[in-house]
């Protein structure tokens, strides 16, 4: 049962950024419509340097976010030395930072938690390809930027947090890892505002083609067809397919004194985190189960009160069955599912945090979006969303996350009344 000494937490602001579209509203327009960017990736260092003509070698598919607009308080000159990941940080936290009217708040009672941890791989490998034989002359900045916590830097260097700030890692748990560790903070105590930031992770062809050699990344089967290519839950499914995404989450005491007209997105009523114990990908059904049966817990609910579900659904053959079973034996097969990375495809570090936003904006919405290329269901006795959203008004969700290492986590929402 929910402790009564706990405070009541709620997420009063939400900024996201993904391939479909920036900010609230065009994010959800997307997500509703099913509306996808899946294609050939092309930001330079995405593709393997040996594949450009060889047709023997397919490239790597994903979602890459368009033409990004900064907002004007961010300085124009900490951009030019900013990577895409920190861009985009900055971009998504800007939207969350007014949404929340947090300049209202003292800095030194605004702390930050970015998801997420060898985020700008693709940045690195552009810059070992430029300075290679002539390395005297690498950039200064590369001594501090190569590091994570230069997106914590940015971030309070330009919205002047003085709380405190630093990175998590737990690999695509990483985002609802950082929302945990921000409840945490606020519960605690330790201050009054927490922002949970899941970061967009920047990868280059070294990591697609270590995912693609492990078997996690789709997509050699729809190689020619992008748009088919990312289907979680799907019989035809081949592994995941990426989407570059960022999410934040401002979280706050639900009795604190209210600074804008509009109410909190949702409560956050419980939350776990459980290990598998071993260092492999291959998840396992007793540590998503013990995430599930522990964040019902937290939250005081049971399996009956779920009504929806986000679940971590990459489209990984492994993953989606062993998650599908956790589900069924939790007792939970009634609720409602879709697959947010069916459209935004898996945002890896980020992938937590922007589905859990999700979750929100369909809450507040009472509808569901769609699940793309969910053709030939695994299991067809479980309650999907199909190719069409679905009007259902959220009462308490589920949104699971897991992660490479053994990595499993949950969190329960609840619609704010």
């Amino acid at each position: 049962m929910k402790s009564p000494s706990r405070p009541d937490l709620v997420v009063s602001g939400i900024g996201v950024t993904s391939a479909i579209g920036q900010g609230q509203e065009a994010f959800l327009a997307a997500l509703m419509a099913g509306r996808h960017r899946f294609d050939t990736m092309h930001r330079p260092g995405r593709q393997r340097p040996d594949g450009a003509d060889s047709p023997a070698i397919p490239g790597f598919l994903g979602a890459e976010i368009g033409e990004l607009t900064m907002p004007d308080s961010v300085p124009r000159i900490l951009l030019r030395t900013a990577s895409l990941s920190g861009q985009v940080a900055l971009a998504t936290l800007h939207e969350a930072w007014v949404d929340a009217a947090l300049g209202e708040v003292a800095p030194e009672r605004i702390g930050m938690i970015v998801g997420g941890s060898n985020v700008q791989q693709r940045e690195l490998t552009l810059a070992h390809d430029n300075y290679r034989g002539r390395e005297q002359f690498l950039r200064p900045t590369y001594g501090m930027s190569f590091m994570d916590s230069d997106l914590c830097g940015m971030c309070t260097e330009v919205f002047g947090i003085r709380g405190f700030a630093y990175t998590v890692g737990g690999a695509s748990a990483s985002g609802q890892l950082a929302v945990i560790e921000a409840m945490r903070a606020v519960e605690s105590g330790r201050v009054d505002v927490c922002i949970a930031v899941g970061a967009l992770m920047d990868l280059s062809y070294w990591e697609c083609q270590g995912f693609r050699s492990l078997g996690a990344m789709g997509s050699s089967t729809y190689a020619n067809e992008p748009a088919l290519a990312c289907r979680p839950f799907d019989r035809d499914r081949d592994g995941f397919i990426f989407g570059e995404s960022c999410g934040a989450v401002v979280v706050e005491r639900a009795d604190a004194s209210r600074r804008t007209d509009r109410a909190p997105y949702a409560r956050l009523t419980g939350w776990a985190m459980a290990m598998d114990a071993h260092r492999n990908p291959n998840p396992s059904v007793e540590g998503e189960m013990k995430a599930i049966k522990g964040a019902l817990a937290c939250a005081g609910l049971t399996p009956a009160d779920i009504d929806y579900i986000n679940p971590h659904g990459t489209g990984s053959p492994i993953g989606d069955v062993i998650e599908l079973e956790s589900i069924r034996e939790c007792r939970l097969g009634h609720a409602w599912l879709n697959a947010t990375k069916s459209v935004i495809g898996h945002g890896l570090t980020a992938a937590g945090c922007v589905e859990l936003i999700a979750v929100m904006l369909q809450m507040k919405e009472g509808r569901l979006h769609p699940t793309r290329n969910l053709d030939n269901p695994m299991e067809t006795a479980m309650k999907w969303v199909g190719k069409e959203a679905v009007s259902h008004s959220i009462d308490n969700a589920l949104n699971l996350s897991m992660g490479f290492g053994g990595v499993n986590t949950a969190v329960c929402l609840q619609r704010y009344s």
